[in-house]
């Protein structure tokens, strides 16, 4: 891309202005542009808004919560002496 053409000089300045002028009107200009500025105000502020949440947040030390501490017990064997007995009685 053209970095010249992102710049707009004089000429073209004018021309965006009477295109606008035309294709809204004298009676829409000033509601557009009371919208913009309404617009931008909003965006503004909720940018600073986003910034100061951030600023605090790295500005905080983080705090530690306590986890749980799961206590596990070993599992006594249903065997008996470590010899199984298996029932054929019902088989």
């Amino acid at each position: 891309m053209n970095v010249t053409l992102a710049f707009l000089n004089g000429p073209e300045v004018i021309a965006l202005l009477v295109l606008v002028l035309v294709l809204f009107g004298a009676k829409k200009l000033p509601e557009l542009a009371r919208g913009l500025g309404q617009g931008l105000k909003e965006f503004k502020k909720s940018s600073k808004e986003i910034q100061e949440d951030l600023n605090t947040a790295m500005n905080e030390e983080p705090t530690h919560t306590p986890t749980k501490q799961v206590v596990t017990t070993p599992v006594q064997s249903q065997i008996g002496d470590g010899v199984a007995v298996h029932d054929t009685s019902k088989a």
